[in-house]
């Protein structure tokens, strides 16, 4: 069996480089495959990657020309990977690939159709930060459960793990941050085995290049509820 791991970044110079170590050197007893997305960074990140494919050709790596969105930048990663099991892995470094064996157990087993991470199960080390994105985070996934029916805790977490032939099967649409909300409704919609595992967290600020806003967020309670019915 194979893993492709989905690393969508933009502008992530200070980080891109560390966390692809990171993502290696994790033993998972499967064959890896790494799909890059560089969303229209402008500060580096697409010369890093340029490197990085001259001296590992086998990866794959895909250049968009201009910002399109999280969402865009994974469906472009999802349409080249060939793996069994699919990864989504942001390139921040918020999120640890030692949870990868926590993360793949569920599929590995023949339990779970798709595995989302949790921040709010315990799991590891969780970084001590932003209040109101916690009860914001809280609210959204709260409602999202009230329109799939589902009992996550962590509906907006970036580690989600997928049977390749789970995301084959959907018609995804959102460019931006709305994709979490929209790919949880879709895949609870086709009655998937969704299992949580916990996972380690190590947020970081606005100083530190934080992306997510207001705005995202707001973007994400219209997703709610339009997904409940598309």
């Amino acid at each position: 069996m194979k893993l492709s791991v989905i690393i969508p970044a933009y502008n992530e110079a200070r980080t891109i480089e560390a966390l692809v170590r990171s993502v290696l050197a994790v033993n998972v007893n499967l064959a890896k495959e790494l799909v890059l997305v560089d969303d229209g960074s402008t500060d580096g990140t697409r010369a890093i990657l340029a490197r990085m494919q001259t001296e590992h050709p086998e990866w794959k790596i895909i250049l968009h020309e201009v910002n399109q969105g999280k969402g865009a930048a994974l469906q472009a990663g999802f349409q080249a990977a060939t793996g069994d099991i699919v990864l989504i892995q942001d390139a921040d470094l918020e999120y640890d690939p030692n949870d990868y064996s926590a993360l793949l157990a569920p599929i590995l087993s023949g339990k779970a159709d798709v595995v989302f991470g949790s921040r709010f199960l315990g799991g590891g080390a969780h970084r001590v930060i932003y209040f109101w994105h916690s009860v914001g985070n809280k609210f959204l996934t709260t409602l999202s459960n009230m329109m799939t029916n589902l009992n996550l805790t962590d509906m907006e977490v970036g580690y989600k793990v997928f049977k390749r032939e789970i995301l084959q099967s959907l018609a995804l649409r959102e460019k931006r941050f709305g994709f979490e909300v929209e790919i949880t409704a879709k895949v609870a919609r086709q009655h998937c085995r969704i299992y949580e595992v916990p996972i380690a967290y190590y947020g970081r600020d606005y100083a530190e290049g934080k992306k997510i806003t207001w705005k995202d967020g707001m973007r994400a309670l219209w997703c709610i509820f339009k997904y409940r019915f598309v």
